[in-house]
């Protein structure tokens, strides 16, 4: 296929509402990885406090595991959904179980690479070269996920298979890159933020796991499709 810009489908951010309207089940495994989040930030320190906060890295990439196979689970059951299939969280969970040995690969293997890459640029002190290998990292393997649970692309075949699909539409994948960034970095943290005082420690947690699932699952859409339509044409 050649390489290019590529068209950018801004429907299904539109559609992606209304999917999810329509099938809240799909908020199960990401409020569950939330809830998950939320308990390590709890009561993680009780483990790591007496290692001297050592283990606090370990229990981050756990959790980290978690999200990406939750959000696996979310995009085989957006894309059915997308496709216009009867679905529901039961067949999503079936499916992803079976893949759930290539998601987790998948899911290690990107944790490793962009770890790697911004620990390459604190090793070297690259100051604002440690920003840009972390971006081209996140960047290049945003459809790693997707791979693995729709594609069934295993390990490190999900990320080769990702950074083809992104240098086959970059147009799609910045678009998805800056919603992935302001929906579920930015926004669950600005809503904390900005409400956080008046809710307390427990309530602000509760608001942060909360949106974070809703942004998730709303996201599993849209990487799903774009996912979905550069595979097709690629393979």
């Amino acid at each position: 296929m050649r390489k290019g810009a590529g068209r950018v489908d801004f429907s299904i951010y539109g559609r992606a509402l209304l999917y999810l309207g329509r099938n809240p089940s799909i908020l199960a495994m990401p409020l569950l990885a939330a809830v998950i989040d939320m308990a390590v930030q709890f009561g993680g320190g009780y483990f790591t406090d007496a290692v001297g906060g050592l283990g606090g890295g370990i229990f981050a990439m756990i959790v980290q595991i978690i999200y990406l196979f939750a959000f696996g689970v979310a995009t085989i059951q957006a894309n059915s959904i997308a496709r216009g299939y009867k679905t529901n969280f039961d067949d999503a969970w079936e499916e992803g179980r079976r893949k759930a040995g290539g998601i987790l690969l998948a899911a290690i293997g990107f944790q490793f690479i962009t770890q790697v890459a911004a620990y390459i640029g604190q090793i070297l002190n690259l100051g604002l070269i440690v920003i840009l290998l972390t971006l081209a990292a996140y960047f290049f393997l945003i459809y790693t996920i997707p791979a693995a649970s729709i594609g069934g692309l295993p390990g490190g075949l999900a990320l080769s298979g990702s950074i083809r699909a992104v240098r086959a539409n970059v147009l799609a994948s910045v678009v998805l890159a800056i919603a992935f960034v302001a929906l579920f970095v930015y926004l669950p943290n600005f809503a904390v933020a900005y409400f956080g005082p008046n809710l307390g420690v427990i309530g602000s947690e509760l608001v942060l796991a909360g949106l974070r699932a809703l942004m998730l699952a709303y996201l599993a859409f849209p990487f799903a499709s774009t996912y979905d339509d550069i595979a097709f044409k690629l393979y």
